[in-house]
């Protein structure tokens, strides 16, 4: 095997000063709100082995015969109707998210670059690895934009990040954060998204809180993914100080025949119209950032057949995306993982200098 060329190193010289990154990292989207740009988007999603665990020699056919030649167009009339004068909506909150992320650890004196990536479409992970280590940098937290872990997402992530690395002679450092579904900055995130909408429009008689779904079969073979988001409600609805009858979780974006995670999302908000419930609040605390999934599948598709229903009023609740406790709680996260790296004054040969002479001392009063 071949692998990537190395930068050039100094013969003789001091090595370069180690240098620390972190990359978010989400879902994806496509380039564009066209069938082209979908078809190109859909077919790696719909091709990881994460994604769809059907047998290639089934699903194959399925995917190039019939998806790939039927789904695009469709998707794109979605995507059109959430799009904006900057692009994918989840692109530009995750690029924001980075570039906030990074100001806010300089701010607590870390001294480190912060990238974002997708793991589908643009930039992908292999580009921006690719851009880090030529850089300079030799030290990576990976950090995927899913609070609640799952094979389908956290671990795909991972893949491509050790598919990158199979193609590296020599390495960085690199730090994985797996979830953070229980993280109390991340809770308090969610009840002030909950607090502040609450404060202009009142409580709901329900609150919804839809996750993506996944196949059930997923659960019984041992994904904690649904166990993660159970417990993300209930820390919730306990620092809302709502009563278990007041929250619902359901999931979202079934694909396909195959029994999926219930409830399922669309079909309870029809239930509670019919049985008169005249006001729900939707909220999406799996998506950090607002994209195709909750503007156009929670707040168009799932508001019509709510209110075609007969329901009165449907409230959504926007993600995190560039909120301040958000970002906080981001810090919060990546710093703990941080942890031991030279982070502080990482360009700074004096200060790593002084840290090694307090090392010293330390052990020798020791």
């Amino acid at each position: 095997m071949r692998f990537a060329p190395e930068p050039a190193h100094s013969h003789g010289q001091s090595p370069a000063t180690p240098r620390t990154a972190i990359v978010l990292c989400n879902l994806g989207t496509p380039d564009a709100p066209t069938a082209p740009a979908l078809r190109k988007y859909l077919a790696e999603f719909l091709s990881d082995k994460r994604v769809v665990e059907i047998p290639r020699f089934v699903w194959w056919p399925i995917l190039h015969g019939i998806i790939l030649r039927t789904r695009p167009a469709k998707s794109a009339a979605k995507y059109a109707s959430i799009w904006t004068p900057e692009g994918s909506p989840l692109r530009v909150w995750t690029d924001k998210q980075a570039k906030l992320l990074a100001g806010y650890l300089g701010q607590r004196g870390q001294r480190v670059t912060v990238r974002h990536a997708m793991r589908y479409g643009s930039p992908s992970i292999a580009s921006v690895l690719d851009e880090l280590k030529g850089m300079g940098v030799n030290r990576m937290l990976i950090l995927p934009l899913y609070p609640q872990y799952c094979a389908a997402t956290t671990a795909s992530v991972f893949d491509a990040v050790y598919a990158w690395a199979a193609t590296q002679r020599s390495l960085p450092e690199l730090r994985f954060v797996n979830r953070y579904h229980d993280d109390a900055l991340y809770i308090e995130a969610l009840a002030r998204r909950v607090i502040e909408h609450s404060q202009t429009h009142g409580r709901p008689e329900k609150l919804v809180l839809s996750f993506h779904g996944v196949p059930k079969r997923t659960l019984a073979l041992g994904d904690p993914y649904h166990c993660e988001c159970q417990k993300t409600a209930r820390l919730l609805a306990e620092r809302l100080s709502y009563k278990p009858e007041q929250v619902l979780v359901t999931f979202q974006s079934r694909f396909g025949k195959a029994e999926w995670l219930q409830p399922y999302t669309e079909p309870t908000l029809v239930k509670l119209a019919k049985q008169g419930v005249k006001r729900v609040d939707v909220m999406c605390p799996g998506f950090t950032s607002d994209c195709l999934e909750t503007l156009e599948e929670i707040n168009q598709e799932a508001r019509a057949a709510y209110t075609k229903a007969g329901g009165a009023e449907f409230h959504y609740i926007p993600c995190l995306n560039d909120q301040h406790e958000w970002i906080a709680a981001m810090s919060s996260i990546a710093m703990r993982h941080l942890q031991g790296w030279p982070t502080t004054g990482a360009d700074d040969p004096a200060a790593l200098a002084a840290e090694r002479e307090r090392a010293l001392a330390m052990g020798a009063r020791a």
